[in-house]
Formats: C-alpha cells, structure tokens, sequence
C-alpha cells in the first residue's frame, strides 16, 4: 500500500466531504475547515509522481481558487450566494479529482 497516496486521497475527500458540510451549514468555520483540508492536499500533491499527477495537481489548484476567494467573500463581503457558487466550484473540482484517482486506480496494477 502506497501511503503517500492515501494520505492525498484521503485530503481530497476530507475537503469534498467539508465543502459539502459548508454548503449545509454557511458558516465561516466550515469553509476554512474545507479550504485548509484543500490546500494541505494541494501541497501533498507537488510531490506525487504518478500517472495522472498533473491534472490532479490542476484540479486541487482550481478549488483552491475557489474556496480561498469564497471564504473572502463571506468573512470580508457578507456576501454568502457567492460564497456558496464558488463552493459548489470546488465540489466540481475535487469531483473531478476523484474521478482522476480512479481512473488513475484502474490503469495502475500491483504485483503482490
């Protein structure tokens, strides 16, 4: 078992898992708990050699790009529609990186 890989894994689902709890409950908290889980997978993933390592490293790098403006949206602007658009950004993003990892999973075979 590849450690590293599920230490990125199980970052990415922490912050899918924490943007959705923010989509519940809109509360400033619950998007720095998602946007901190994100860039914490963000930096495991600069040293992942693997087959689909770029485009994993692009998608955390979009919902970055998502949660760090929402969260400012809602703390500086009281603006919390677009705190959650942009939520629902990285959703997509971290969505896509699953879909990666996956896709990733089935083109990798181990030997035991």
């Amino acid at each position: 078992m590849e450690w590293s890989k599920v230490t990125y894994v199980f970052f990415i689902l922490m912050s899918l898992t924490s943007t959705a709890g923010f989509l519940y409950e809109h509360t400033s908290l619950m998007l720095f708990i998602a946007g901190s889980l994100n860039i914490a997978s963000t930096i495991l993933k600069i040293g992942v050699r693997n087959i689909l390592s770029a485009e994993l490293f692009a998608g955390s790098l979009v919902a970055d790009l998502h949660l760090v403006p929402a969260f400012i949206a809602l703390e500086i602007y009281g603006q919390v529609e677009s705190a959650i658009g942009l939520a629902i950004g990285a959703v997509i993003a971290n969505v896509f990186s699953i879909a990666l990892v996956l896709i990733e999973s089935s083109k990798v075979k181990e030997e035991y």
